[in-house]
């Protein structure tokens, strides 16, 4: 932990001209998967995957941060190391939930032997006040994998199920096909295997090679009153469809019914966010007195392997979080809106030109003019083509074009070695209704109310930054929430 305390000591990440404002990012070295997502007394709890001395050093714990308006975010010391046998390779992912006036953190303990075998454990730290952490005296909790399954098993997610709690395991069959165990317990400490979560279907019978980060979540489909449950996985190794699916790993999610371990899809594996950088998305568990009427979702904006990126090399650190979203089904599938924007004080809103009819030209907001980090409210009328630019028009920008039911993103200009364009189908007349939260270094774009999300890293030039709009449209609300 010194060590930790003194790398972070060191940094100088924060002084980036792209560190984030308002979004999750590592004190320094690298940050991954969220984990133990928790909303506790107003206080909004954030874990990660946490590798203070990447790339030189291989050490993987839980970082900590949290914030009470989704906006300002304090860091804290890691909350959770690997200083035992049984996770002495790293502190893997996993999630929290409450029981009484006690949060349990579950986790994945990874050990990898001399012998360059790997193992896995699930484990649980209590902390009652999210100060100070303990580890269980009976860890591990669950040793290695049942009969049948590799030793990639990990990412605990637990719920509760009647008088007891269920957890769902990411896992890996012996014939190198993904799934998700089940198991069960009446105290979160003694579990019991269940057996594989069945999902109903030919297409899962060998979907991937690895079903990573399982949520299950249960909403009501607007557009009908009928209840549903949702399966969120990452399968990994699965083929790109169409404009779905063309990052490193894939993440989506099934809309059906959970009855024990059966699951019966009503709907097809859809991506869950259409982005460059996007992946091992988690929703927040609430506590006893929290509203857990919306759930709400923080995902990783990064993939494996795609760590060279100009802030590791200049200042030391690479990755971060998404905004927090809050979702909701409509007509069978997931719409996403950040919740960040219930905290915004009005005053920090700008009207911007609304009315105005671009006819080919360029219009420039100037009341965004260096403004780097901000939410951008955008309704439009009419069928033409038109964009928004984003940095410098003849330097390193982000162009977002629409044109009918397709979007297309364009970041080749920008410091970013890791894909150039994009093209992603959205609803037909889905273009009218665009939201635009850009923070430094990081876009998420959300399209037709949310029906479509899009995330990726946008490394611009600090100064001279700009936001356009151009083509043939006609704006209708154009409004502005610098943060």
């Amino acid at each position: 932990m010194a060590q930790t305390k003194r790398a972070i000591a060191d940094s100088n990440a924060a002084s980036d001209p792209n560190y984030p404002r308002f979004h999750v990012a590592p004190p320094v070295g690298r940050l991954n998967d969220p984990n133990g997502l928790i909303v506790d007394n107003g206080v909004y709890h954030v874990f990660y995957q946490f590798g203070p001395f990447f790339p030189t050093g291989k050490l993987i714990a839980w970082g900590h941060a949290t914030s009470s308006d989704l906006v300002n975010w304090t860091q804290h010391d890691p909350a959770i190391t690997p200083t035992d046998w049984f996770d002495r390779s790293g502190v893997y992912s996993g999630g929290a939930i409450q029981r009484g006036d006690v949060t349990w953190l579950h986790y994945t303990g990874n050990v990898k032997t001399d012998e360059g075998v790997r193992e896995a454990y699930q484990c649980a730290v209590t902390t009652r006040d999210f100060k100070t952490f303990e580890k269980l005296a009976e860890n591990p909790l669950i040793s290695g994998p049942p009969p049948g399954y590799t030793a990639h098993i990990r990412d605990p997610f637990v719920v509760p199920a009647g008088d007891g709690y269920v957890m769902y395991l990411g896992a890996q069959r012996e014939d190198l096909s993904g799934a998700i165990l089940v198991y069960t317990s009446d105290d979160l400490e003694n579990w019991e295997l269940s057996g594989e979560l069945e999902v109903e279907g030919e297409r899962y019978e060998h979907f991937g090679y690895m079903w990573e980060c399982p949520n299950v979540l249960q909403l009501a489909d607007e557009a009908t009153g009928e209840e549903f449950d949702v399966l969120l996985f990452s399968p990994q190794g699965i083929d790109a469809e169409d404009h779905q699916f063309r990052n490193i790993f894939a993440c989506g999610y099934a809309v059906g019914h959970l009855e024990g371990r059966h699951f019966t899809p009503t709907s097809d594996f859809i991506e869950l966010d259409s982005g460059f950088e996007f992946y091992a998305p988690q929703v927040f568990t609430f506590g006893a007195d929290e509203d857990a009427t919306t759930p709400l979702l923080v995902g990783w904006v990064g993939n494996a392997s795609e760590d060279n990126q100009p802030s590791l090399r200049d200042y030391g650190w690479v990755h971060m979080l998404t905004t927090a979203r809050d979702l909701t089904l409509r007509d069978g599938r997931i719409y996403q809106s950040p919740r960040l924007e219930r905290f915004v004080e009005p005053d920090t809103r700008v009207q911007l030109a609304a009315g105005t009819a671009v006819k080919g030209e360029e219009v420039d907001f100037a009341e965004l003019a260096d403004q780097r980090s901000f939410v951008l409210d955008l309704e439009v009328e009419g069928d033409d083509a038109w964009h928004i630019t984003l940095g410098k028009p003849d330097g390193a920008h982000v162009r977002i074009s629409f044109d009918d039911d397709t979007m297309m993103v364009d970041r080749s200009s920008t410091h970013y070695p890791h894909g150039d364009r994009r093209e992603v189908t959205i609803p037909a007349a889905g273009s009218r209704n665009v939201k635009v939260v850009h923070d430094r270094s990081v876009t998420e774009i959300f399209v037709a109310d949310g029906h479509t999300a899009f995330t990726m890293r946008s490394y611009l030039d600090p100064d001279g930054f700009r936001v356009q709009i151009g083509g043939k449209t006609t704006l209708v609300r154009a409004q502005a929430t610098i943060l």
